[in-house]
């Protein structure tokens, strides 16, 4: 007779099918963690698979060599000597090999020192501020005034960015003048820090290039520099206009092929923005929101070929490389300065403005990533490549972990949606987008220095240490996509002119969604 057992109650059937499915978790975990490590052993294997290989060989040699005798060094020598004139003229092109590589070589190009400017407290434009003053200049109907007020409460901006002095005026004052004088501030300000700091007299510089978008006076704003400053009379002088948030590396594209011809000098790039008389004052909505982005802001560059730089240099410049989309007419249009139905000027910002970024976007990475992406990433995005073409063309794009390329990214602070998306698209912790956020919250949009704000935030946070290297990349009119990357040379510490000086002890902060 058989024995039935025990019937199980309701608890214990639950308790029972818990038991089945908990453990799942810790497997699912440990497999993800398992991957990671596999992957990370993966990219060291391929990343010293050539030294792997060699050293066999370094081994085999040198046991041979040493279990040479001298019977055995004796016969080498009268080898070589029975053989003089191919040893002499393997030597001759041997020395006259190099002595071209030395001569022809690209010059390496170094970043000195650099300064931002800090504008003044009495120019901080906090929320309640800018919306008081918007409305009490009569310009904006109800229906703008709230659009600009639901842009400023979601565009991550902080109560401490500062508009022009202009702007503060009930009514606004954009004049010539004020417009001058906004640029000569911004300007001579990052340049007398500039000098300070680094002890290089104006007279040494041999190469400056100044980039504005859209203010353009005559004399230019590098001319202003020049006299300013007393600046030599065989200076090479350029001024880049109409180039949008990107100039900036644009900039130092120019210096970087100038210090190529000329030697021994000195290269200086200022990039800034001027508000002043570029403030719009209609109530299309496209043409609102540079109002609650740009703000006041610049950076003087200083560069340098000179070798003996290189021991009190901050970074050295490793590659820089542009995209320009203004091929096609979206791209083109999509940052667009035109006047409105009723004569007011602006910048329009097209609606598919973040989707014509993320396209050149990838097409700046994809000229960018095989210069500076390990070869273990390149041949797991060769290999995803190849089985989209030919197993699967629904499978997932396979994209490069620049993580492993960079340890510090400084990302455009053109705006909130700009950072969320490249975060988003590269897979980036917060870590790595923080100075881009932080600045966009201190200073705003200060247009093509951002990038210059964010490497600040991050000397100042102690986190540069040598051989870092820093991706800096910004979108600008055109459309253009433009990425500069440096090498620290040194441990490198926030410099006694630092923006941050006096703040970034309160950073990070919390931004509210």
């Amino acid at each position: 007779m058989t024995t039935k057992p025990p019937p199980q109650s309701a608890a214990t059937n639950r308790g029972v099918q818990s038991h089945h499915h908990k453990p799942r978790i810790l497997p699912d975990f440990l497999q993800t963690v398992n991957l990671k490590y596999v992957k990370l052993g993966y990219h060291y294997l391929i990343t010293h698979l050539f030294t792997l290989t060699l050293l066999p060989v370094i081994a085999t040699v040198f046991v041979q060599a040493s279990q040479m005798d001298y019977d055995d060094v004796f016969n080498l020598y009268l080898h070589l000597q029975y053989n003089l004139a191919a040893v002499i003229a393997f030597s001759t092109v041997l020395v006259f090999g190099c002595t071209v590589y030395v001569l022809t070589r690209p010059r390496t190009v170094y970043l000195v020192d650099y300064c931002c400017y800090r504008p003044p407290d009495h120019l901080q434009a906090p929320y309640k501020r800018f919306m008081d003053h918007s409305k009490l200049t009569g310009d904006f109907d109800e229906s703008s005034l709230e659009f600009q007020r639901k842009i400023l409460e979601r565009s991550g901006l902080g109560e401490e960015t500062c508009v022009p002095a202009a702007m503060h005026c009930i009514p606004p004052q954009p004049s010539m003048a004020a417009a001058r004088e906004e640029a000569e501030t911004v300007m001579f300000g990052a340049l007398d820090n500039l000098f300070s700091s680094t002890s290089v007299k104006p007279k040494d510089i041999g190469i400056l290039v100044v980039n504005c978008s859209l203010f353009n006076p005559t004399p230019s704003l590098s001319a202003m520099i020049v006299n300013k400053y007393k600046l030599r009379g065989n200076i090479k002088t350029f001024n880049l206009g109409g180039m949008g948030c990107s100039a900036g590396v644009i900039s130092i594209d120019l210096a970087k092929d100038m210090l190529q011809v000329h030697r021994n000098t000195y290269a200086i790039v200022v990039s800034t923005e001027n508000i002043t008389q570029n403030w719009y004052f209609g109530n299309k909505k496209s043409m609102l929101i540079p109002n609650c982005l740009f703000r006041v802001g610049g950076a003087a560059v200083l560069l340098s070929n000179k070798p003996s730089d290189s021991r009190r240099s901050k970074y050295k410049l490793v590659h820089v490389v542009r995209t320009h989309c203004g091929s096609n007419d979206a791209a083109f249009k999509c940052v667009y300065q035109e006047q409105d139905g009723m004569g007011k000027t602006g910048v329009s910002l097209s609606k598919d403005l973040m989707a014509i970024a993320g396209q050149a976007l990838k097409a700046n990475i994809t000229t960018l990533g095989p210069l500076v992406l390990p070869i273990s990433e390149q041949l797991l995005f060769f290999a995803m490549l190849i089985g989209r073409k030919l197993l699967n063309p629904k499978m997932k794009p396979y994209i490069p972990d620049f993580k492993l390329a960079f340890e510090h990214f400084c990302i455009h602070a053109g705006g909130r949606a700009v950072i969320d998306e490249l975060e988003k698209n590269l897979q980036l912790s917060e870590e790595h987008v923080e100075a881009s956020r932080m600045t966009l919250h201190r200073f705003g949009n200060t247009s093509s220095s951002s990038i210059w704000y964010e490497l600040g935030y991050v000397e100042a946070k102690g986190r540069m240490k040598k051989g870092n290297r820093v991706w800096q990349i910004a979108f600008g009119s055109g459309f253009k996509c433009n990425s500069a990357v440096w090498e620290a040379l040194r441990n490198v510490k926030a410099s006694g002119h630092s923006p941050w000086a006096d703040c970034i002890d309160r950073y990070p902060v919390k931004i509210l969604n």
